[in-house]
């Protein structure tokens, strides 16, 4: 009989082992050569993907809050106003909408977005807020019809 020895039970890992990898592989199986075959290389490109997956969501976020700050910003200027002096006369007349709401009303509803710039341009001219401008004809794009061409 042979007795079994602290190094046979170092050698065979088992199924735990097999299947660990098979996880890690499973991730790396859109690699190309060695990357996705060989285990201590796939390993590292793997973590590696993951670290930057996990930054890219948080990444993520910052752009779509950016794009919706410069939507917002091209909206306003359109009519004449600061972004600031929009959202600010908007809250004092108790609509809250964020961010990502009013930069989709500037692009996909404008004129909803215009209604809304009217509202806040007079709550903002009551209390005589700074950052109002007369609006630019040639920045106003569906203020068009009123244009007195001479």
């Amino acid at each position: 009989m042979v007795s079994p020895t602290l190094l046979l039970f170092v050698r065979a890992r088992g199924p735990d082992e097999f299947w660990r990898k098979r996880k890690i592989f499973k991730l790396a199986a859109h690699y190309r050569g060695r990357r996705r075959n060989v285990y201590s290389i796939t390993i590292r490109n793997v973590h590696r993907a993951l670290a930057y997956a996990t930054k890219g969501r948080k990444l993520k976020k910052l752009d779509m809050a950016a794009l919706w700050t410069t939507r917002l910003q091209a909206g306003c200027e359109q009519y004449g106003l600061t972004s600031e002096t929009f959202r600010d006369a908007l809250a004092r007349s108790d609509i809250f909408l964020n961010r990502k709401v009013l930069s989709d009303l500037a692009i996909w509803e404008p004129r909803s977005f215009e209604a809304l710039v009217k509202l806040s341009r007079e709550r903002a001219a009551v209390e005589c807020a700074p950052g109002l401008q007369e609006p630019s004809v040639m920045n106003q794009v569906y203020g068009l019809a009123n244009l007195k061409i001479k």
